[in-house]
């Protein structure tokens, strides 16, 4: 069964793309079949495996507004296993576009249905904001990892953000979970993260992924080469962690599975 998640924190900075594209690259090395869905105007996704948004003609954007099929837009990577819905800048434009369409939360669930039979899993790269394409994304997601970077004012907005989710929850997709909170650019050395750390799993508890993206000069420079990480230095620190998160995402979902059967079995 194919899982939509997204990737969702308002404040930039994050770590929300660097998550989107490794951790898509990660579960497609793993051998589950991939599509990276970028959502997000500033196309970061997209340039971050290889593709110049200047010469994307169709993109995401055309699915939303002119129901253009999925199909016709997605592009394979260098990547074994892994697809993309490119973004171009025009997708800045889709907010205003969308506010008078009827049905407008649930445009990108309409649109990544069509297609999300052919994957296992569906990785959406929400934008730094809580507008109409980051409700959209949310409203089609089946759960929402949240990166949240161990620095100064990391938990800042995340009240928001929660609530949020929780209106989305409420009113346009009940059945969005919350994957996980995912601690990003850890420095060892430094009390702060450390201290963060402490902070976001005191406040979260069992919602914290166990495994902690560490600060990583490969993961840093990896975007600027067009490539995940895996394909840049696939021994880096960086690429290790995301390999780990996949397999932890991967773990964690058997084990719903399991447990789904078992209440499902209970019940007959």
């Amino acid at each position: 069964m194919s899982k939509i998640i997204a990737i969702a924190n308002q404040k930039g900075g994050v770590g929300k793309t660097t998550t989107s594209i490794n951790l898509a690259a990660s579960l497609a090395v793993l051998e589950y079949k991939t599509l990276l869905v970028d959502a997000d105007p500033q196309a970061n996704s997209t340039s971050g495996l290889g593709f110049e948004p200047k010469n994307i003609k169709t993109s995401i954007y055309e699915c939303i507004i002119n129901n253009l099929e999925p199909k016709d837009v997605i592009l394979k990577s260098e990547t074994p296993n892994l697809d993309i819905i490119p973004a171009h800048i025009d997708l800045v434009g889709a907010e205003i576009e969308m506010i008078n369409l009827p049905n407008r939360e649930h445009m990108m669930k309409e649109t990544l249905a069509k297609v999300r039979d052919e994957y296992d899993y569906i990785i959406i790269d929400c934008s730094p904001s809580l507008g109409l394409v980051t409700i959209n994304s949310l409203t089609a997601a089946d759960s929402v990892i949240v990166p949240v970077q161990c620095e100064y004012f990391a938990l800042e907005g995340l009240g928001k953000l929660l609530n949020t989710i929780k209106i989305i929850q409420s009113r346009l997709n009940q059945d969005l979970e919350i994957e996980g909170f995912l601690l990003t650019m850890y420095d060892s050395r430094l009390r702060l993260s450390n201290q963060i750390v402490e902070q976001v799993k005191t406040h979260f508890q069992h919602m914290v992924f166990n495994t902690i993206i560490q600060r990583n000069t490969r993961l840093g420079e990896a975007p600027s080469f067009g490539q995940t990480i895996i394909m840049h230095d696939a021994s880096s620190k960086g690429a290790i962690n995301y390999l780990n998160l996949a397999r932890e995402l991967i773990q964690r979902n058997e084990k719903a599975e399991v447990a789904e059967e078992e209440n499902v079995a209970d019940v007959i």
